[in-house]
């Protein structure tokens, strides 16, 4: 797949003698970051950061018996969520057909779209691959009567299996999803009514109840669990869940709070059949330097325990107008910034000297430009290069097509496309 991948002058960042190679060829010759000709900005990902958090977090759910269909929202790429299947992912999660379409092009078999699916077409399309692949295995997600009828005309004598719907759990204030229960259970209702559709589930998002780990957040996301676990043994009670499907899914949990969820989600379930627990986390596979590094529960963990920070930003200086103020070529094009400013992680001099510099801040970004408050002696110089990290990575893959996968000495190893 990789080596399918051809490169051209639209790849930014990407040096210029590299036009026309396949990435597989231009990664096996291991070109230095530094040297290859690269222009800056560049992102580049860390080949040892994505092992170790890909390991991680399959090796946390392992140990407590859940699965896990990451989220690739986050990236996009499938040289990235071939790591996490071949990890023992259960399926891999999305959020717009558009995504889903991607995914099953490159021959993923088990997909979850953590959305509603009001779309004709769309569901058209999900039942027709369904109708073309006895082991293609289609979910999404239900929070309406209005939507569960939508969607059950579409896929309606389209296919002979029904298509698998969850019932999405909202709370107030958040995006999509059943505010109270009674809503709820007339959702659940409404798709027992339609012979197109199957309830196998129940699903959420807690992310949006805090950003941060305060009583009241850890108290809200427990509580949200807790209700999902009562509203899927209401709906197997009144006979709403589908006796075929073998078991049931309770899915939630991103990639801040995924152990408050399961802490209330795991264990017996008073239901018919067994309850499977679906984490959908996606943005641990490259993780950050800010946002998730503080609110990961494997935050207070042993270092070489917590997950790593995958994705550096490299970009050159190109001005110092004023004292302690340096001007990097790097901005909202080219690095996240919606869940706070990137922070600092190194410089390289001209002869090539990496060091980790002290009290240094970025404080803006214009398009192009990242503005850098710095000591006055910080020896960081005009033509030197600046390496930031990033904070939420849902929001720094889309901005780079194609992006070199590193070693800890930054020579180019593999290359990541990503489909947005």
């Amino acid at each position: 797949m990789n080596g399918r991948t051809t490169i051209d002058w639209r790849a930014k960042g990407f040096p210029p003698s590299a036009e026309g190679m396949s990435a597989n060829d231009f990664a096996r010759s291991r070109p230095s970051l530094f040297e290859a000709g690269f222009s800056w900005p560049v992102m580049v990902i860390k080949r040892s950061a994505v092992d170790h958090n890909v390991a991680a977090l399959a090796r946390y759910c392992a140990d407590r018996g859940e699965s896990l269909a990451p989220h690739v929202k986050t990236t996009m790429s499938p040289q990235l969520w071939e790591r996490q299947l071949a990890a023992g992912a259960w399926g891999l999660t999305v959020a717009t057909p558009h995504q889903a379409r991607v995914v099953r092009a490159h021959g993923v078999r088990r997909i979850f779209l953590a959305n509603e699916l009001v779309d004709d077409a769309a569901a058209a399309w999900a039942a027709g691959e369904m109708a073309h692949d006895d082991g293609f295995e289609f979910t999404c997600y239900v929070d309406s009567v209005a939507g569960v009828e939508i969607l059950g005309e579409a896929t309606r004598g389209r296919v002979d299996r029904r298509l698998r719907v969850v019932l999405e759990v909202g709370h107030e204030g958040g995006r999509t999803g059943c505010r109270t229960d009674t809503d709820a259970m007339a959702v659940a209702r409404a798709v027992r009514r339609e012979p197109s559709l199957a309830l196998v589930g129940a699903a959420g998002f807690e992310g949006g109840l805090g950003h941060d780990r305060s009583t009241a957040t850890v108290g809200a996301v427990t509580a949200f669990a807790r209700r999902m676990r009562g509203l899927l043994t209401a709906c197997d009670a009144e006979g709403l869940l589908d006796a075929d499907t073998g078991e049931y899914l309770v899915s939630c949990g991103g990639s801040a709070f995924f152990d408050l969820v399961t802490a209330e989600l795991a264990g017996d379930w008073d239901t018919r059949l067994p309850v499977r627990v679906l984490l959908r986390s996606g943005a641990y596979v490259t993780h950050d330097s800010l946002f998730y590094e503080k609110l990961s529960p494997f935050a207070q963990d042993p270092a070489d325990a917590r997950l790593r920070p995958a994705i550096e930003v490299w970009g050159q200086v190109l001005s110092r107008p004023e004292p302690g103020l340096v001007l990097a070529g790097i901005g909202k094009r080219d690095i996240s910034f919606d869940e706070g400013m990137p922070v600092v992680l190194a410089t390289r001099s001209r002869s090539g000297d990496i060091r980790v510099p002290a009290g240094c801040t970025v404080d803006r970004l214009n398009d192009q430009h990242a503005y850098l408050t710095v000591p006055g002696d910080s020896g960081i110089a005009v033509g030197d290069l600046v390496c930031l990290g990033i904070s939420h990575p849902c929001t720094a893959h889309d901005k780079w097509q194609l992006v070199p996968l590193v070693d800890d000495d930054h020579r180019v190893v593999e290359t990541a496309r990503s489909y947005f």
